[in-house]
Formats: structure tokens, sequence, C-alpha cells
């Protein structure tokens, strides 16, 4: 049994009435994620954002307003969000902000991070006059990261992510603005991996901290996973703020706030036979689901083992015409019948921000599984947003 499948409260009698497809958070699930991060950044005197990039869910922003101090946006849109719906701080990065639309971003945020010197020399005196109390910050690259996968690492070759120090060294020009470096340099990664980074953040970049007012460590903190080493990053967050106690500390994790709060129920349709018995079912890996297809990985499914682990193994499809529309190969204590409700683990993060109408294939439903035991249907997808995506 996985951990979301323990502590779970969804049961047949909850999930059978629910349209399907459906995503479905469970309240107390995120709750008791946002009480650890309440914990980190108590016992390290840091800040800590919700990256809306991974999790925007916002109706569960009154809850995690109770718990952080406000969220990371990516552009205008998300600031938008963040302003509107969540509260708190607004903080806003974008590879390349837009010149139409940077006077709107410095109006609600109070930290606004520039991606390079051009960008910083072109918009900050703008940034400044249309909110003068706003804080100006550069994403810079340590240049170092472990991050698993080449197409999530932002530190990799040729990155257009950050600035380098060697370019800060000619362009100490543009710091008169600044008060503030962000770097994000992880990917689903423990502090071990953070401990490797800040060494060579500090390397690098440390003769320009005393200058500064704050330092954003960026996401990809997997700090409410089970075997994560929270002691380990309390140490390095008071270790760092030993060295500079001068400086305002943020995270901005975002898949670590929805980490295991909740499964994208979907239904089989169909049993196809063509050398293995595949089950269609009415969601999609490439519309909603598309990391286990991009990075990729393998979704766990509740009650589910790997191929031929337990009697009756499928290959688990989407409801789209694209060949390779597939989940994975799973095994069932039962045979699977067109009707039956199918799991997906751990599907909060990622996937509602990601997913897609390809096909005409209608978006799930959006279902909360509330505290005090009752379930809500928030929002419900039809042809009206296929359509007028489109035109």
């Amino acid at each position: 049994m996985n951990t979301l499948e323990k502590n779970s409260r969804l049961t047949p009698e909850l999930l059978e009435p629910l349209p399907s497809p459906c995503w479905i958070l469970e309240e107390h699930l995120l709750e008791a994620n946002l009480e650890i991060l309440k914990n980190i950044k108590e016992r390290a005197g840091v800040k800590i954002l919700l990256a809306l990039k991974g999790f925007a869910f916002w109706h569960s922003a009154p809850l995690i307003g109770e718990y952080l101090d406000g969220c990371c946006a990516s552009g205008l849109h998300e600031a938008m969000l963040a302003h509107e719906k969540f509260g708190g701080e607004v903080h806003t990065y974008s590879p390349a902000f837009k010149e139409e639309e940077i006077e709107a971003i410095a109006r609600i945020s109070r930290h606004l991070v520039f991606n390079s010197p051009a960008q910083a020399e072109r918009f900050a005196e703008r940034a400044l006059a249309a909110n003068p109390s706003l804080s100006l910050g550069l994403r810079v690259n340590p240049e170092y990261s472990e991050a698993p996968v080449e197409l999530y690492n932002p530190c990799g070759l040729h990155s257009r992510l950050g600035t380098l120090a060697k370019t800060l060294e000619k362009r100490e020009d543009i710091l008169k603005n600044i008060e503030g470096f962000h770097f994000h340099a992880l990917c689903e990664q423990d502090a071990s991996a953070l401990e490797g980074v800040l060494e060579a953040f500090e390397a690098k970049f440390d003769r320009w901290l005393p200058r500064l007012k704050w330092v954003n460590f960026g996401g990809g903190h997997h700090i409410t996973r089970a075997d994560y080493d929270r002691e380990r990053l309390v140490r390095l967050l008071r270790e760092f703020r030993s060295r500079h106690p001068h400086l305002e500390l943020y995270l901005e994790p975002g898949e670590a706030v929805g980490w295991e709060t909740g499964p994208l129920m979907a239904t089989v349709l169909d049993i196809v036979e063509n050398g293995m018995e595949i089950a269609i079912l009415d969601t999609s890996a490439e519309a909603h689901m598309p990391d286990t297809i991009i990075m990729p990985y393998r979704a766990e499914v509740r009650g589910a083992g790997a191929a031929g682990e337990k009697p009756y193994t499928y290959r688990l499809a989407g409801n789209t015409c694209l060949a390779g529309d597939v989940m994975g190969d799973y095994s069932f204590e039962r045979p699977l019948k067109p009707g039956d409700k199918i799991l997906f683990e751990d599907q909060m993060h990622y996937t509602m921000v990601k997913a897609t109408t390809f096909n005409g294939i209608p978006l799930p439903a959006i279902a909360i599984l509330r505290k005090n035991g009752e379930v809500e249907v928030l929002r419900r997808f039809g042809y009206e947003e296929f359509r007028d995506r489109l035109g």
C-alpha cells in the first residue's frame, strides 16, 4: 500500500457519484503538507511561497494562506491569480518580461525578478515607477545541479535561465536597483542536493551578497516527501543565515505543497485484445498526465501492481488517437470491466496546470474532499472549454 492510499479517506461510496474523469483533492492531506512546511519555516527562520507553476488549485487558497507567506508567479497571469485569490506576498519571475505587461506585473508584485542584466536595464526603472515599494531581484545561475533529467535541469549546458557570475562581473552596473538574488537548481530532490548548490552559489556570488536584502532558493525541494531529510534542510538554512544574517531567505516549492494530496479518477470504457488486454479509459496520459510521457515516469495506480505481479495484467491507455497515449502496464487482483474506477495516485501537482483538450477530450472535473468528510464538485468541463480556447 502506497503512502497516499494509506492516508486517503476516499471510499467507493464517495467516488461513485463523482463525474469521470475527476481530480480529487483531499484537504486533510494538503493540510498535513502545509504543517510540515510551517514547521520548516518556524525552525529555520525562512519564508516559504507556493510556486503556482506546480500547484495552482486556487480553491485551496484560504487553507494555504494560513500556513505559507504567499506565491511565486511565472508571469502576468499567475501573478494576477496570486493577487486575486491567494493574497500574501507575490513574487514574479519570468525568463523574459513583455514590455506591455511590466507595469501591471510590478503593481501587484512584492518582488520582481529579472532573468538577465539586459532585462533589468530595460525594465527596472519602469517597474519601480509603477510600484516604488517593489523589490527587484536577479536570477543567477550557480552552474551546479544534480537534476536527474536534463529536460528539468535549469543549470544545464547553455541554459537560458539565470545570469552567470562571469556575466555579472561585466554588468555590475545593473545591481544599483537589485536587492535580491534568486536561483533555482533542483528537481524533486533532497537536502543533500541543495547543499551542493549552496556551495556553488556562495563560491560564485558571495562577493555581492553583502549589498543585498534577500535570497530566494527557488523550488524543487521535495520537503513533504516521507524520506526527505528535513533536519538537514533546517541545518543548511540556519547555517546560511548565520553566515549572512542580514539576508531574508525564501523557498518556493510547488510540487511539495501538492505532493500526494489526491488522485485522478478515471473509468474503464472498454477492454481490447492485441497480444495483451488493453483497458481504454476516459482520461488521457497525453492530455491529462503529460509528465508521464514527457519526464517520463510511471504513475501509481491504487490497488494495482507491476505487470505480472497480480493475476490480471492490463495496459492502461487513454481515449485519444495518439498511439502512444498509454499510462503503462498494471496488474490487478480481479479482471477489469467497463465501469470500473481507476485511481492514478498523486495527480494534483503539474497535472491541472498542464492539462489540455487535445483531440477534444474533456478536461477532468475538479472536486475536493473537505476535512469534514463532504465531497464538493468545484468544476465540470465540457464542449465550451474546447471550443472557446480555439477562437
